[in-house]
This record gives structure tokens, sequence and C-alpha cells, in this order.
């Protein structure tokens, strides 16, 4: 132990002007004792804490019992030397920091195992105190410096929990992405059942009996993994991030999400078996190539079943556009504004199959406008018009024009 300073005014350590020979005596007292103090201490901790377990050293010695002797050395040789601040004895304090984490344990009780060692130490050292005649202030201080040594301890195995934790989460995320690549795997041989328990047994993951699974698109390169919480498997490793929502419609899962998402686009496929995970995902995968696409809200996560209509008519661009140049053929000589006219009257006539007031509600114009409009359509499709399939076929046709905002467009190839 050194000099205090305070200030500009330098507080001389009582321990320091402690006689040298009494120093010694101390000093030698306590070595000699150390070992036995080492094994009174493992004993209360084993007492207090009968479930910790006991890990052996190469020459059979429980580890505990080195390094809490090993510590009671390093001390006392600080004492005797008064040379700067103890060093705590590297390694040791570590591993049992490192054995707290991979046993699942918070540090709270190796702290209370630490506290709970000075004590014992200090009281052992108060008796040697007496025996040696070393005046009370010097043995006070010596509680300071016993406490300050305590810290670099706990220091010590801080680091090596941190290890353990960083290892943990880790291996966790490793065994994660395995599952989720079989979960999402196109293709299982035979049942994947098994191979499903086996790997979710391994991160503490509960099988559900429905998933969904959701792409995220990134608000910036650097963001951070959304807080989705313990169910929700998550892999960040795609450029496109994507999760795996067990048991999508339970109470509270969709708020949950909606908050942990809050500033995240993308889209969530619609739930399915378990085993059928990739549906979910090439739903997914879609409805996100079409927000890249602006044919889809972007700027947050959508649900695949609220935009069904959209999915369904607008992937198949090259069919949709086929059955356009065929059924839409008639717009094909009218000019742009007219053929969306036309196009618009026809689709409202298709959805609300009413008459021209119901069909001029829909548009908001005048009624007669809507029967001049629809002479036009009957003369252009001839009695066609009239056929259930070929109704379908055009409102087909004109609700995906609509999603693409292209209404009336016949392109030709």
């Amino acid at each position: 132990m050194t000099a205090a300073r305070t200030g500009t005014v330098t507080t001389r350590s009582a321990w320091h002007d402690v006689p040298r020979f009494q120093v010694r005596r101390f000093a030698a007292i306590a070595m000699a004792e150390a070992p036995e103090l080492a094994e009174e201490i493992l004993r209360e901790i084993q007492r207090e804490y009968p479930h910790l377990p006991v890990v052996l050293d190469d020459s059979g010695e429980p580890m505990a019992l080195v390094g809490i002797r090993r510590a009671i050395e390093v001390f006392v040789q600080h004492l005797e030397h008064s040379e700067g601040r103890p060093t705590v004895p590297p390694g040791v304090f570590q591993d049992f920091g490192r054995g707290e984490g991979l046993n699942g344990r918070s540090l709270d009780s190796l702290q209370a195992i630490y506290r709970m060692g000075v004590r014992l130490a200090w009281r052992r050292f108060a008796d040697i105190g007496q025996r040696v005649e070393i005046p009370p202030p010097a043995m006070y201080e010596l509680v300071d410096a016993g406490y300050e040594y305590l810290d670099g301890l706990v220091d010590q195995s801080v680091r090596g929990y941190a290890e353990a934790a960083a290892r943990q989460a880790g291996e966790r995320l490793r065994l994660q992405r395995r599952l989720m690549e079989l979960l999402l795997a196109e293709h299982h041989r035979g049942d994947p059942t098994e191979a499903f328990t086996e790997r979710a047994a391994r991160i503490g993951w509960p099988l559900p009996a429905k998933v969904a699974v959701g792409v995220l698109l990134r608000p910036a390169r650097e963001a951070m993994a959304p807080a989705v919480g313990q169910g929700v498997l998550l892999d960040m490793e795609y450029e496109q991030p994507r999760m795996v929502v067990p048991e999508p419609d339970a109470a509270g899962r969709p708020e949950l999400l909606h908050r942990a998402l809050a500033g995240w686009s993308g889209a969530i496929g619609p739930p399915v078996p378990l085993a059928d995970a990739a549906k979910s995902l090439r739903w997914a995968e879609a409805a996100v190539r079409l927000m890249e696409r602006d044919l889809l809200p972007t700027g947050e996560v959508l649900h695949c079943t609220e935009h069904t209509e959209a999915l369904v008519l607008l992937q198949p661009e090259e069919l949709i556009d086929d059955l356009a140049l065929r059924c839409l053929a008639p717009l094909a000589h009218c000019g742009p504004t007219h053929g969306r006219r036309l196009a618009e009257t026809l689709l409202a006539w298709l959805e609300t199959r009413g008459g021209a007031p119901e069909v001029a509600a829909r548009l908001g114009v005048h009624p007669q406008t809507v029967r001049y409009r629809l002479r036009q359509i009957r003369e252009m499709w001839g009695d066609g018009i009239d056929d259930p399939d070929r109704r379908f076929e055009l409102e087909l046709v004109l609700r995906a024009q609509r999603l693409r905002g292209r209404l009336g467009e016949v392109r030709r190839r």
C-alpha cells in the first residue's frame, strides 16, 4: 500500500508507518497460514453453495482452492513489499467467471462468494495483526486494500464471464442458422420432424405447429438487429435478413413484432405448417420484390395475407401481359385517355354487376356518361362481354393493371 494523494496534499499510509520487522512477521505468519485459510474459505463456500461444481486441476486439486490460495499469497506479498496496487493473479479467476457463464448462472453468486472470502480472510488477518501488534489504523487500511483487491478479482471474473457469454452467443447463432437453413429448405428427405426436433433442442426452441417466415429490408447498412424476442429465429447474415416467427397468430405476437420492427421494411409470409416454411418464405420474397419495385407499400413490414390480391395478380407479369394483349385488344385503337376511361368504366361495371347509376356513383361521373361508355364497350367487345369466363378474364387483367397503375394500357410485343 502506498501514500494517498488528495489534491496537492499527500496522506501518508498508516501501513507504511508500521515497522518493517512487524510487517515481515505479519507476512510470514499470513503466508504460512495461507493454505489453511484457503481451505477454510473453500469449506465455507461449499457449505453456503453446495451445488457449485468442484473442478479439479491436472494434479487432482480443486481449482478453486488453488485460486483462493494464490490470491491470498499475492495479496500478502503485496503487503510485505508495499509496491503499488496488488496485481490479481490472471487465469484462475477468469476461469471462475467463464464457468459461471457456461453454466448459465449470473455473476451475483460469484461476487457473494468473493465477499465471503474477503470477510473470512480479514478475520484471519485481524487475528494475526493482534498477534504481532499491528496498530488499528494500519489494519483498517488493510480492510480497504482487501476490498480494492476484491474489485480486481471481480474484474477478472467479469472478463471471463463476458468471454463465455460471447462464445455461447456465437455458438447459439451458428446452431440457429443451421436450424433455419433446414426449416427453409425447399425439399426434405422423408419426414424432417426428427431433424427439426434435434436441432431445435440444441438451442432450446420449442417446435411450433405453424410458422410464418419474414424477409426484411435494412433501413441502413449497419442497422442493429431488431429486438424480435427469444422465440423468433432471426438471421442477420443475409443481405435481406430472414426470420422465422413461431405461432404467428398467438396472442400478443403481432403487436410484439410490430413494435420490434418499427423503422424496418419487409414482408412476413402466410402462416404454414412447420414443414412448409419454405412456402411462406417464397411469398415473403415475392412481396419484397414488389416493394422494391414500388408496387407494394414500403416503410413497414407487411403481412402477405393482407395483400393477397397484389401478390396473386402482380407476380406472373408475362402471363398477365399476354392475357391483357388478348382481352383488351379492342382498346388498342383508342387514345390513352379514352382507353383508360373505358377501362375504368368496364372494371367498375364488372365489380359492381350493377347498372349505370351504381357504376356512375363508383366513378363519380354522371349516369348518362356511363351509359354512353357502356354502349361503346358493348360495341367493341360484342356478345363476348356476356360470357362469364370472358368477364372473369377481363376483371383479372384490369385489376392487375390497376394495381400497377397502368389501367387500360395494351402493350404490343
